[in-house]
Formats: C-alpha cells, structure tokens, sequence
C-alpha cells in the first residue's frame, strides 16, 4: 500500500501544505482508520465518520490549539484525535491506559475540556472567550455542536447569553437530521456565498455607518435596511431563530464539501460577533452500514467490516436493557396507564419496542432529561404511572428536579437507571455516583437486582406496589436467560440470603451478588463459611438482617459498584450506629471518591478491588485478628 497522508499529519499545522484533492483524499484515509479501529475496539463510530470533512476543515482554517475547538459531548471528536498528534496511539482509544473515546483535556492540548455530556459547550465556549477578553489572550473558539445536543436546554440558555455579549464565538451546527432541498439549498448557498464575502461585508458596514449619520432618517433607514435582509434570510435560510439571539446565521451549507467549509470558515473569521454555521452532514458517512443504521452504530460494539454485524455475544445471553423493555411492553399491554419517557436514548434504554406498540404512550423529549423528570411528575399527578429510562450518568443532569418536582411532591415515578456502575467509556459515562446521591432523598425507593429475572420483577413490583418515587438501577451487561435461579418474590425493604455461614456476612448490591458467591466457593475450600446477601433494597435497608449479621455473625462485608463515600455500605455504618451496635467488624468494597479512568470494566474492577479474590484476601486476613477494621 502506498504511503498514506494520514501517515505525515503530526499536526493540524501539516494540513495547511496540502491541497484541496488532498485533503479529501485525507478524509477517506481517516475514515478507513476509524472504521479500522472500532471494528476492533467498538466505539462511537457513526457520529465520527459523519464530522470527518468538517473537522478536516476547522483543523485546515484555525490555528489549534492556541485557536479552540471545543467538541459537544465529544462522541464526534475521533478525526479530532488523528489530527493532533495521537495517531499512533489511535489503536487503544477506549483501552485501559489508551486514549479516551471523549475530548480529555489532561490527554491533549488540543482538547479545550474534558466532555461527554451534551449540551455544555456553547456555555463553556463563551467563558473561554469572555476569559480571553478579560487577560487579554485573544484566540478564535469554535464550538462543534449536533442539532440534538442544541436543544439541550443549556445550549439555550448559553445562546442567548452569548448573543447579549456580542462576544467573537463561531458556532457549527452539525445537523445530520436535516436534507436540503435542491431549490432552497441552491439558493441558500448563494445567498451565504454572498453574506460571508469580506467584500459584501465591508460595504455593508460602511453602508450602515453612513445610513445612521443621515439625520432624522438615518436610523429608520437602517431599520429597513436590515429588515430587508432578514426578510430573505426568512424565505431562503432556515436561521432566524438565531438572528433573533443576536447571532448572524449562514448555512445550511454541504459539511462534506471541504472546499465550500473552507471558504465559509475563512470568510466568517474576519467577522465580529458571535456567527452560527449551519453545516449538514450524513452520520456513519463513508461506511454503508452506519449510514443505514446510525442508532446502531452510535455506540458500536466490536463488529465485522464486511458485513456489519457484531462480534462477541453469547448466544443464550440477555441483557438487562432488554430484559427492562420485555417487562415494559408485557405491563404495558395490560395497563393502559403505563407512560414511557425518554431522553433522546430509545435504543440505548431499551425503549424501541415500547414505541412501536404504544406511539401515543411513549415520549421522547430530547436531550433534556431536567424536563423529563419534570415532565413525568405531571404525568403521575395526573394519575398515570410514568417510566422514566435514562442512563445512571445522564440522571445527574436533572438532580434539582429530582428533589423538588418529584420527592418533595412524593410522586410515583419509576425511574430506571441503565448503565449503572462502570462502563468502557471512562469518567463521563460511569454510572458510580447514583448510589450516593439518591439514598439520601427523602421518599426515594433504591432497588439494585443481581440478574435480569430479578429486573423484572422488581420492575413489577415499582411499578404496582411502591407508592412514591422508586429507583431500579441496572449494569450495561447480561445474564444466561436459561441460567438464572429462582429468584423468589420481591418483598419491601427486604434482603434476599443466598448462602448462610457462620465466619462472615457479605450484603452485596446487584450484579455483584455473584462477585460475592465465587468469593464464598472460594473461601469454602479452605474451610471459611460465609453468609452472602443480595440486598435487593439499597434504601429502606434491610436493618432486621443487618442487627442479626452484627450479633451472631460480627463480621460485615459489603460490596457495591459505586462509589463507596455515601454508598450502601455507609447505611450499614449508619444503620449498626442508629441501634448503639459496637464491637463489629465492618468492611466496605467499592469504588474511590475519584474520578474512573475508561477500559474494559473486567479490568477496571480489578483495579479497584471488585473482585473475588479481593474479597477472600480480606476475610483470610479478618481470621488472623480481632480489631475493628478501618475503610
């Protein structure tokens, strides 16, 4: 194979020698790459391949990283990497020790933030700016931005912030959602072709100057001058929202013609004020399986190039995801007052197939899980039983709602948290602080279960025999549908024994149960008999099962996936303090109060202690002395 160019880019400096053919050759050398290399590692490719051309020529026209791209939820940013220096390490992305699948700021300079969530870059943008202003350090910012990420109620809030400052912020809208029409885009294109001239610009100034000293008419005049220009921006461009912000609008415009962005982007650097791009592109763009199936290809597991299809599940296997959306659709079936809620997730939490049978029951509402969660209590105050399915990470973003809207009004909602514990995808995306900050809420009901048999009946039991706001939280993982055991009837605020010993008891939350079961097989040839608990009920704890642990057993194991300050093995502490027990040896197994690095999570959880044998090396140890331990 002959030398690639991808091969000479060091640098975004390296891409202003090459040519305009060169650079689209380049684009099709870094969509290989990328194809490539998720096939192998999985990851966010369908977003990637479609910002390919537009990240090309932002590299091209700015001067990064004193200039600064800042990346909405950074799912896009993989063309980002190739070109600034990380190339060679492109294979690992995603791997422990490897390069993040999101923009890091302590990876490269060349990252402005460390991201994953949506909807935060237009705020942070501004701030970079405003701060540049204020010390004096003038650098041109860019902001990269999906059209599902813009209705994110921040990125509102930012852009009308940002129009009122009147700051030099270049917004790109990449909008893989809208087609334009041959008609109105011909027309467009030239009508920005126009308005981004320096030329047209210039005399548009000057003409606005000399317009406002004509006295008396001057600003009536100038009035109508603009008025003028609006009134065509109405007919030809879809932007006047944002004109009405305070922002100059262009576009929409191909983001695959890399010679079209170049020109816009050059035309629009020269500019004052803040300038939105509207640049429409194709996701999955260079790979016909990813552009059949975008929503597939979101977040790809490993796959097969040729044909597309995935590598590595199990037959036999089922997830959790979809062991939630067959229990929702059979309860729905039977109960027309089942609502499902979304936050632009409906693949991920499972939720498609309730949309397909019941389209008027099933709501969508975007990236905004703040007005989600406030949307489903006016859906339980007006009597019927709402679901909300969101990402144990992504729940974070609606914590006022959850306190005020939702507990305070003591509302049945059932929210089921996917993706609880650690995932691949690192700080951003670990599912390790739900734990923490629900527990605590007054009214809150917290269920973990160990396999997806127990989801679904503690689905059931959320749904008709809790009264208030629950909780069921749920790794990304599977189960051997024809493996599971009996998991027995849910009952309230009670712990499920699984193994009853005499030298130790370890209350395990969810999926860890079975972390905590090879421990006791372990620990059972070397003559070491322990009790082990599925706690089931992360709040109300099980305080009964506690008491007589502490009392016939006085030694306590607990283990969780999360973070072990304010998590469930806290409520034992708390719980053993509540009733006066002392002389009792309490050990808690979670995560630190830091920050995850992303990996495998198999990997991961050894790292941090999540294991059998971690579990083992402590109750041997336990054996050999009589002090309280210290966590």
């Amino acid at each position: 194979m002959d030398d690639r160019l991808l091969d000479k880019i060091d640098s975004p400096a390296d891409l202003k020698t090459l040519s305009i053919s060169q650079l689209i050759q380049l684009s099709q050398e870094i969509r290989a790459q990328i194809i490539s290399t998720i096939s192998k590692t999985g990851g966010h490719l369908a977003s990637s391949l479609g910002a390919v051309d537009l990240t090309v020529a932002l590299h091209y026209v700015l001067d990064a990283p004193i200039d600064a791209i800042v990346w909405d939820v950074g799912h896009q940013a993989y063309a980002h990497k190739l070109l600034t220096g990380r190339r060679d390490k492109f294979q690992t992305i995603r791997q422990l020790g490897g390069l993040s699948g999101f923009p890091s700021k302590d990876e490269s300079p060349y990252d402005a933030f460390t991201v994953g969530h949506s909807s935060t870059s237009i705020s942070t943008a501004l701030g970079l700016v405003t701060a540049g202003d204020i010390t004096n350090q003038k650098r041109r910012v860019v902001v990269v931005i999906g059209d599902a990420a813009l209705a994110g109620g921040m990125s509102f809030e930012a852009l009308n912030h940002a129009g009122h400052l009147k700051k030099n912020l270049i917004i790109t809208l990449n909008d893989n959602e809208l087609s334009i029409s041959p008609s109105v885009g011909a027309l467009s294109k030239s009508l920005n072709r126009m308005m981004t001239n320096p030329v047209y610009n210039k005399i548009r100034k000057d003409l606005e100057n000399l317009i406002l000293k004509i006295p008396k008419f001057g600003f009536r005049a100038f009035k109508a001058a603009r008025k003028l220009e609006e009134g065509l921006k109405h007919l030809l461009v879809p932007g006047i929202v944002f004109e009405e912000l305070g922002f100059r609008y262009f576009g929409p415009i191909d983001g695959h013609d890399i010679n079209v962005m170049i020109t816009t982007l050059n035309n629009i650097l020269k500019m004052d004020g803040p300038v939105l791009i509207h640049v429409v592109t194709k996701k999955g763009k260079g790979y016909k399986p990813a552009e059949t199936k975008p929503g597939t290809y979101h977040s790809s597991p490993v796959f097969e190039i040729d044909t597309g299809e995935s590598k590595g599940l199990k037959e036999g296997m089922i997830s959790y995801t979809q062991a939630f959306s067959e229990e929702l659709v059979r309860l729905a079936q039977a109960d027309d007052s089942i609502i499902a809620i979304t936050a632009a997730m409906s693949e991920g939490t499972g939720l498609q197939a309730f949309a397909q049978k019941f389209p008027k029951r099933f709501f969508d509402v975007g990236i905004a899980e703040e007005h989600a969660v406030g949307f489903a209590a006016g859906l339980a105050k007006g009597g019927t039983k709402p679901v909300v399915a969101i990402y144990s990470t992504f729940l974070q973003r609606s914590y006022d709602q959850l306190i005020h809207d939702i507990c305070l009004q003591n509302f049945h909602v059932v929210f089921c948290l996917d993706r609880a514990g650690l995932v691949e995808d690192g700080p951003t995306h670990h599912g390790v602080f739900d734990i923490a900050f629900l527990r605590h809420l007054p009214r809150m009901t917290l269920m973990a279960p160990r396999n997806t048999e127990e989801l679904k009946k503690m689905l059931d039991f959320a749904i008709y025999r809790c009264s208030g706001p629950v909780a069921i939280r749920y790794p990304k993982g599977y189960s051997y549908a024809d493996k599971l055991s009996d998991t027995g009837p849910i009952e309230p605020g009670r712990a499920e024994i699984l193994r009853e010993g005499k030298d130790a008891a370890i209350f395990a939350v969810g999926n860890t149960s079975d972390i905590a079961m090879q421990a006791a097989d372990l620990l059972r040839k070397d003559d070491i008999f322990v009790s082990v608990y599925n706690a089931r009920f992360i709040k109300p704890i099980d305080e009964q099962l506690i008491l007589s642990a502490a009392k016939n057993i006085k030694k306590i194991v607990s283990i969780e996936e999360g973070v072990v300050d304010g998590g469930f093995g806290s409520s034992i502490l708390e719980t053993l303090e509540k009733h006066g027990v002392k002389d009792v040896e309490v050990k808690r197994f979670g995560l630190p109060n830091s920050f995850i690095e992303h990996g495998k999570k198999e990997l991961l959880l050894a790292r941090h202690g999540l294991t059998a044998d971690s579990l083992c090396g402590y109750i041997k140890s336990v054996r050999k002395r009589h002090s309280i331990w210290h966590t």
